[in-house]
């Protein structure tokens, strides 16, 4: 894991160009290749376009997946399958559902306590 003084905030800024190597992205990232390579892998939303010899080679919107990715990792401490189920939005579905659930709950029981009060003499 990176030093706690290694966050998104500080990583430099992307140059304006229209592909990157996987070196270039490393250094961008402050993520070594192995480690890119892996993601690839487990991550499909980030697939860096591949040219001749399997040379990698990605562009701007897959060095942003790459920060999101590290920054759930590594900031936020998720799981490779927690940062997938993130990046795929399903938890985000699942939470909201049970949010709206416990919100109809707690309201039917402020609705029964608003109705007993009105009922006792004052």
């Amino acid at each position: 894991m990176p030093e706690p003084s290694t966050s998104l905030k500080e990583l430099p800024p992307i140059p304006s160009k229209r592909y990157f190597t996987i070196g270039e992205v490393s250094e961008l990232c402050d993520v070594k290749p192995h480690v890119l390579r892996y993601w690839e892998q487990e991550f499909p939303q980030l697939n860096p376009v591949k040219r001749r010899g399997n040379r990698r080679y990605y562009q701007h919107h897959d060095v942003l997946m790459v920060r999101r990715i590290r920054g759930l990792l590594y900031e936020q401490g998720f799981t490779i399958g927690g940062a997938r189920q993130q990046l795929s939005g399903d938890s985000a579905k699942k939470d909201s559902a049970q949010s709206h659930q416990i919100i109809k709950q707690v309201r039917l029981e402020l609705e029964e306590i608003l109705h007993d009060l009105r009922r006792r003499p004052h």
